[in-house]
């Protein structure tokens, strides 16, 4: 199968209009962060959020903006240090933040730990899952209580450059929940053809996404164009390759879609035109014979 194609809203200037395109197009989840376009990503969706009840809405915890690290400092949340790094996980930021994300919003099904490698920078392992396992122990406090669905990671590099593991998260989830029976329901990481390591390992039958998979996570694939830079490598050659007929766009989203142990790949796709464009291609994934040919043809390159 598949992955589900769906509305993720980093760099989308005009998130409300892009939302109601994805949602009236059948997308079934939104992933947002509370410093998307510029602090105001969560505002724009709350009322399209209202119209579509049913769409499952995904957002993060870790980074916030300059205006946010100052109401943050003002109301004791951070100290100045802190807020002027404009990423934390200690556990009273995650509770200020996840409160204040629901207050916007108004639901939230998973709320992603946000590029916990970030933090790290400078840290041992140890203590970098120790704060990983700080923001596990206060977001197990809401999903517990009913009031989000559950947490996961959204990591940029944390997988590809050791900093933590699939088997490390759970183990830390267990830690957080004081039990078996964690919350941890989501991994998000980037997969394209540009970084298509994990493709390759789960074309292999390994790697975070089938581990993910395996313990019941619902893996969310970022970045399936990076950042936009891909499009300018999709030749005609490798277009044809994946599939003659395609836009660039729509090629590497394919590819992208068509990884085995992925389950949504997340678009900025804006208008309606480019979300059919994608969601056409994706209705017919690629074998895992078919997306090899593409990955060893890029390895060869």
């Amino acid at each position: 199968m598949t992955a589900a194609l769906s509305l993720g809203t980093y760099r989308v200037r005009a998130v409300s209009q892009a939302a109601r395109t994805a949602l009236a197009a059948g997308s079934p989840w939104v992933d947002t962060a509370p410093n998307y376009d510029r602090g105001r990503a969560h505002e724009e969706l709350r009322p399209v959020l209202r119209e579509y009840p049913t769409v499952r809405v995904a957002t993060k915890t870790g980074f916030f903006t300059e205006e946010q690290g100052r109401t943050a400092l003002a109301e004791g949340v951070l100290t100045r240090e802190e807020a002027a790094g404009g990423h934390s996980l200690e556990q009273g930021f995650v509770d200020w933040q996840t409160e204040r994300s629901l207050d916007a919003l108004g639901r939230v099904d998973l709320v992603f730990v946000h590029n916990p490698e970030h933090h790290g920078h400078g840290l041992y392992r140890a203590a970098l899952h120790r704060r990983v396992r700080e923001a596990f122990t206060a977001l197990e406090e809401f999903a517990q209580a009913g009031r989000i669905g559950g947490y996961g990671v959204a990591t940029w590099s944390g997988l590809t450059s050791g900093a933590f593991s699939v088997p490390e998260l759970l183990a830390l989830a267990r830690q957080a929940a004081g039990s078996a029976e964690h919350h941890l329901t989501g991994l998000q990481m980037p997969v394209s053809l540009i970084m298509d390591a994990p493709i390759t390992q789960a074309l292999n039958g390994g790697g975070p996404l089938v581990q993910a998979k395996d313990a019941g996570l619902i893996t969310f694939g970022s970045a399936p164009l990076h950042g936009g830079e891909l499009l300018d490598a999709m030749t005609p050659e490798l277009v044809k390759l994946i599939r003659p007929g395609l836009s660039a766009a729509a090629a590497a989203l394919l590819a992208a879609g068509s990884c085995p142990g992925l389950d949504v790949v997340l678009t900025s796709a804006s208008t309606r035109e480019h979300w059919d464009d994608a969601a056409k291609a994706l209705a017919a994934p690629l074998t895992a014979q078919e997306l090899r040919k593409v990955t060893d043809e890029l390895a060869s390159e």
